[in-house]
């Protein structure tokens, strides 16, 4: 029965406002590689990559979500991530199993099985990407894009956030799709990653936009028929004014005002009614019955090198802060991945 190292990531006494770096703290503690007495259900899992996502700074603050626990404080960071079964309480999950789903910031994690959790049954395309591409952040895309907003051929798509782990799917799925797709990115290095490498027709950064709306009416002189919605404020508002006739807003995410105070106000609203447009929020955990049919529509176009995924892939627990601090002001490029262990 080893005893080994259990490194952790660990939430300070934070409140509210920018997340600092100074906010979390790294810990060793110990845990014993066995699981508990009387533990059926839950797995002891090795953690090997771990995803860096946006929405962790709501948990920090605001508990848990519809479908993940809180980051406590003085307690490990929670997220999904990438890990080997060294101990089973479950009978569908055996020693050596690959899993992705809801783990704990920390080398080691004692994960009950009736949380969200997947086997792994693909292993000839890159463990991370289990963290992103196929894992939430990439069934987020294929739900936000296709489900709710069920494209048409020569449609015209805008996706905010353009070149993260979920907005670089979407602009990926709009052109497989038969679409004009446009995407906003908050540097020179990320619009030539959309324009260059992703497939995107047209892009721009929005650093350099003093008026948002402009840039719209430049992009799209008929309007948009989709806005995949990932920053929310003023691009929000600005793409309201742009919008064709029952156009659709898939709303994942808003980044820009997760740190603010006082949120900002949106004024273009009545735009809905003119336009008669449908924007819908979602939470991916209430699609992933559809994850068999996502992959089977995605692996084909990824192992044909039709789709492609760019990861920002950080190594170390130590380091672990700095990278979720650094989406916050977008200093990632691609998808965010915390790289604990290699084997």
């Amino acid at each position: 029965m080893a005893e080994v190292r259990n490194k952790q990531v660990v939430l300070k006494d934070y409140v509210s406002g920018f997340p600092k770096e100074s906010d979390m703290h790294i810990i060793e503690g110990t845990v014993i590689l066995k699981l508990p007495e009387a533990s059926s259900e839950v797995l002891l899992i090795k953690n090997l990559y771990l995803s860096c996502d946006p929405y962790m700074r709501i948990l920090m603050t605001q508990g848990a979500s519809s479908y993940i626990p809180g980051s406590a404080s003085h307690s490990p960071l929670t997220g999904y991530g990438v890990g080997r079964v060294l101990e089973s309480g479950h009978p569908d999950y055996k020693k050596g199993d690959l899993v992705w789903g809801i783990t704990k910031w920390e080398e080691y994690s004692l994960v009950s099985s009736d949380q969200t959790l997947f086997k792994i049954e693909h292993t000839d395309v890159p463990l991370s990407y289990y963290t992103g591409i196929l894992g939430m952040p990439g069934m987020t895309a294929y739900v936000g894009f296709f489900e709710l907003c069920s494209p048409k051929k020569g449609e015209k798509v805008f996706v905010s956030a353009a070149s993260g782990a979920v907005g670089q799917l979407v602009g990926q799925f709009a052109k497989l799709a038969g679409c004009y797709v446009v995407g906003s990115a908050g540097s020179k290095e990320k619009v030539d990653l959309l324009k260059n490498k992703l497939g995107f027709d047209e892009a721009f950064n929005y650093k350099e936009e003093s008026d948002l709306n402009a840039a719209l009416k430049r992009c799209f002189p008929e309007g948009i028929d989709i806005y995949f919605e990932n920053v929310g404020g003023k691009t929000l508002d600005a793409v309201l004014l742009n919008m064709r006739l029952h156009g659709r807003i898939s709303v994942c995410g808003m980044i820009s005002q997760y740190n603010l105070t006082q949120p900002e106000g949106v004024t273009n609203l009545a735009n809905m009614i003119f336009k008669r447009i449908r924007m819908q929020g979602f939470m991916v955990s209430d699609s992933y019955n559809l994850y068999p049919k996502f992959l089977e529509f995605l692996l084909p176009h990824i192992r044909e090198g039709k789709v492609v995924y760019v990861e920002d892939i950080a190594e170390g627990l130590e380091n672990g802060p700095a990278a979720l601090v650094g989406l916050y002001s977008g200093l990632n490029f691609g998808k965010q991945v915390l790289l604990v262990s290699r084997e």
